[in-house]
């Protein structure tokens, strides 16, 4: 292994604080991995990691090594690529994270004409609705909705998404149309939605005065964690929810939902994509940002 490698060996390590999931993340035997930090540290005199039982973390001279070999390996692929203008030299494996609807009904269906353009490409798809850590999880790139507050991740913002009032027709035949937020709580059930991260119930959200927004809880008779269910339950008469519209413009088209309250709607939903490190970013990651946002764009609002 060339130095090179050692240095793109003892990145992972050293970002995902263990040596088994770096060598699952670079496809190495777990002893390839030992022997090549074993071999940089004895070539660079100093020990560059911290070993636990529970957790690999890097020393003083480690993080003053990582931070420079990162931009080397982004400047070394960049060098890799400079001459490979054919879209079929993107190549190697992409590991992104999004949300299950978003996988399901937007990524998935495209996918295939991404990857006949970039048929040297892997992707590995992963979709839950839980926030996950991107360097713990060895993740390129992450789809978000929602404000985000991470600033160790690079962001891409892409636009907002509308979000809708919705309900079943044969919920709205047992209970009334509402036309009006005012006594919501009062008069009518939601499904209710836990956050996938904390577990707490999220309230239901009304536009007020001067672009505010005014929060307060529905009763509800079930409550979910992910959005399948969610919508589901919706389907099947639970209660109110509210949701972006892309994820139930199909059921609307249908008549299995309705949208109600149309001139109350909550505030608009932010989408992003996020990355860590803006010099680690690849050429099959920018291939893929580009790809996505295109395919965004038609579900974002003006």
């Amino acid at each position: 292994m060339d130095k090179i490698d050692q240095y793109r060996v003892f990145v992972q390590v050293a970002e995902m604080h263990s040596f088994i999931k770096a060598a699952h993340a670079l496809d190495l035997p777990r002893a390839s991995v030992s022997a090549a930090i074993q071999q940089l540290e004895s070539s660079l005199g100093t020990r560059l990691l911290h070993r636990t039982t529970r957790q690999v973390q890097p020393t003083a001279d480690g993080l003053q090594l990582l931070e420079r070999v990162r931009a080397l390996l982004a400047d070394a692929e960049d060098i890799e690529q400079l001459f490979l203008t054919s879209q079929r030299k993107v190549s190697g494996r992409l590991k992104v994270d999004m949300p299950s609807r978003i996988a399901r009904r937007l990524v998935a269906p495209a996918l295939p004409g991404f990857l006949r353009r970039f048929p040297r490409l892997q992707v590995s798809l992963g979709s839950s609705d839980r926030t996950i850590d991107l360097v713990q999880d060895g993740v390129d790139c992450a789809v978000r909705f929602g404000n985000l507050h991470d600033s160790s991740m690079i962001l891409r913002p892409l636009g907002h998404v509308a979000l809708i009032n919705c309900a079943s027709p044969d919920y709205l035949k047992e209970h009334g149309v509402p036309v009006h937020p005012d006594g919501l709580a009062q008069r009518h059930w939601a499904v209710g939605y836990a956050s996938p991260s904390t577990g707490r119930e999220l309230p239901w959200e009304q536009p007020a005065a001067a672009g505010q927004a005014n929060a307060f809880l529905m009763p509800s008779r079930v409550l979910v964690n992910n959005a399948e269910s969610y919508i589901a339950c919706c389907a099947a008469g639970m209660g109110l929810i509210q949701i972006p519209r892309f994820d139930v413009q199909h059921l609307l088209d249908r008549g299995q939902l309705v949208e109600v309250m149309p001139g109350f709607r909550a505030a608009s939903m932010p989408v992003s994509l996020i990355y860590p490190h803006r010099k680690q970013r690849s050429r099959r990651l920018a291939a893929f940002v580009d790809w996505f946002e295109a395919l965004m764009q038609p579900h974002l609002e003006p």
